[in-house]
């Protein structure tokens, strides 16, 4: 037990790897992200698969979408995951895995696949993992998984998911079928995508006062170097 990480232990790994400080409205992104992953890494059921990587990845690009610099966004990332003791180049591969198979099937496809009731033979290892997850081997439910299930049905169809009954019927099948905590797996996936809308708010917020600001500066500029036309009243007074 005394070998298992503390959140601090991760903390310092990921402070260590990304050493620049991080843009005030993504900060708490990461540090609420960093803390998740770390208390589902050290629990004794934890065990990687390619759909829990999927939400990381979503989850992270997501809410992270418009982060300036844009390396740093990537050491983020990777000091993410290499916090984890894990490998950020395989979390990207599975996801990107997992999106490529999305794109080639139809919403009510990927349900039937997920809910392995229809097969694949070029995903046959993937739904391996779905068994083993039905099984109840290894495995313990989290959000960041739940939202790598969400987003394949995002990609195989955006209409599927835009409306609350069918999303909702969607879930349940599913989390039946998986025999995932089906009341929590709906509410974890209906916080996200309110969370997800509030940071978009609050960066279009961000972005809106940062071109108010750049406004006032050319103009103050314009006006030391004389570029603004006098007034016709300043013309008339200065004439006096």
């Amino acid at each position: 037990m005394n070998n298992i990480r503390t959140v601090s232990d991760t903390k310092k790994a990921f402070y260590n790897s990304h050493t620049r400080p991080i843009n005030s409205i993504y900060n708490r992104v990461v540090e609420e992200l960093l803390v998740e992953m770390h208390l589902i890494s050290v629990n004794a059921d934890y065990s990687y698969n390619p759909f829990y990587a999927l939400g990381i990845v979503t989850a992270f690009d997501r809410f992270m979408e418009g982060y300036s610099p844009e390396q740093d966004k990537i050491s983020i990332f990777n000091a993410l995951i290499q916090a984890q003791e894990e490998d950020s180049d395989k979390y990207r591969a599975d996801a990107k895995g997992l999106e490529d198979l999305a794109s080639q099937m139809s919403g009510q496809d990927m349900i039937s696949w997920i809910c392995l009731s229809a097969d694949r033979d070029d995903a046959q290892h993937l739904q391996d993992n779905l068994r083993a997850i039905s099984d109840g081997y290894k495995f313990k439910y989290n959000r960041l998984f739940a939202i790598g299930l969400f987003t394949l049905l995002e990609i195989a169809d955006t209409e599927l998911v835009k409306e609350q009954p069918q999303r909702t019927e969607a879930l349940k099948k599913i989390s039946q079928a998986l025999n995932l905590p089906e009341e929590k797996s709906l509410k974890d996936i209906e916080m996200y995508r309110s969370n997800l809308e509030r940071i978009i708010q609050a960066r279009n917020a961000m972005e809106d006062s940062l071109m108010a600001a750049r406004k006032k500066r050319d103009k103050r500029r314009s006006l030391e170097e004389g570029n603004i036309p006098t007034s016709p009243s300043n013309t008339s007074k200065n004439s006096n």
